[in-house]
């Protein structure tokens, strides 16, 4: 049976996935991490609490606000 991944689903109900943490992340703790549990689907934590609720956007969507937000800075 497949998994459901969606918004609001706790971390630790994502055991395979490999949290990797925003290169842009202050030193303080406030840092954003993501992982790719599926091939289509990116989850993104609060390292603060990593056993907490994950916020899950399809791939595509992601990089599509990623480069929106890098061409706003340029």
């Amino acid at each position: 049976m497949a998994r459901e991944i969606r918004n609001g689903v706790p971390a630790g109900q994502l055991p395979d996935a490999v949290w990797r943490k925003s290169s842009r992340s202050g030193a303080v703790g406030n840092c954003v991490e993501f992982a790719w549990p599926e091939r289509e689907v990116v989850a993104v934590r609060n390292s603060r609490n990593p056993g907490g609720p994950v916020l899950v956007y399809a791939r595509e969507e992601l990089v599509a606000f990623l480069a929106d937000v890098r061409k706003r800075e340029g």
